[in-house]
């Protein structure tokens, strides 16, 4: 059974929520994960005047993903950056090259599920994974989300990252804020998830 993690970071954030994920899809036993990064449309040169580039260079070593990745996997989970309540620019253009999938009904009853960070606390996490998954339905996806069984979905005393649509963590806007504990722990859960449904889809 394997499950793909296909996302696009600029600063790390959603790098690092993936490699959380990685964790959660591989507490499930017989799981294979693989994390897949989407194309970069950007220059270097504007990468660089937005201080991206060093950053990026640290996660430089995920191979970037070919449309054929999904078509091969079993569950694909999705992660983006929000920009202006939706997904980057960056995943909108890869996604929007899975037409031929599409045409031959590839991903139909595949698993697929997303996660997302924002600049701020209420800066369209819940859109940018609804909106998203209208293109999964598209491609005949079944869409599984982050349910209330994680427990960090219920705390109030802190700042965090979360929904029951899927995992997400808040970036600052300067970008300057890592994910905490329990937005990681949202997204190992989110893994596991997936996984553990993916496993039973299979079988």
């Amino acid at each position: 059974m394997k499950v793909l993690i296909l996302y696009y970071s600029m600063y790390g954030h959603v790098h690092r929520m993936a490699e959380a994920i990685t964790e959660g899809v591989m507490d499930v036993e017989g799981a294979e994960v693989e994390m897949r990064r989407v194309p970069e449309t950007l220059p270097e040169e504007i990468l660089g005047k937005m201080g991206a580039l060093e950053v990026q260079k640290s996660f430089s070593h995920i191979p970037v993903a070919t449309v054929d990745d999904l078509a091969s996997a079993d569950a694909i989970i999705f992660g983006t950056p929000t920009r202006f309540g939706n997904m980057c620019g960056q995943m909108r253009q890869f996604l929007d090259a899975t037409g031929g999938l599409w045409m031959k009904g590839a991903l139909i009853g595949k698993l697929g599920s997303v996660f997302a960070s924002t600049g701020t606390q209420h800066g369209g996490q819940e859109s940018t994974i609804l909106s998203f998954h209208i293109t999964l339905l598209h491609h005949g996806m079944i869409v599984a989300g982050l349910p209330y069984a994680f427990q960090g979905q219920m705390k109030t005393d802190e700042v965090t990252g979360g929904s029951p649509y899927g995992a997400s963590t808040i970036a600052g806007p300067a970008g300057d804020r890592t994910p905490t504990e329990n937005d990681l722990a949202g997204a190992r859960f989110q893994g596991k998830h997936v996984a553990t449904i993916a496993k039973k889809l299979t079988q």
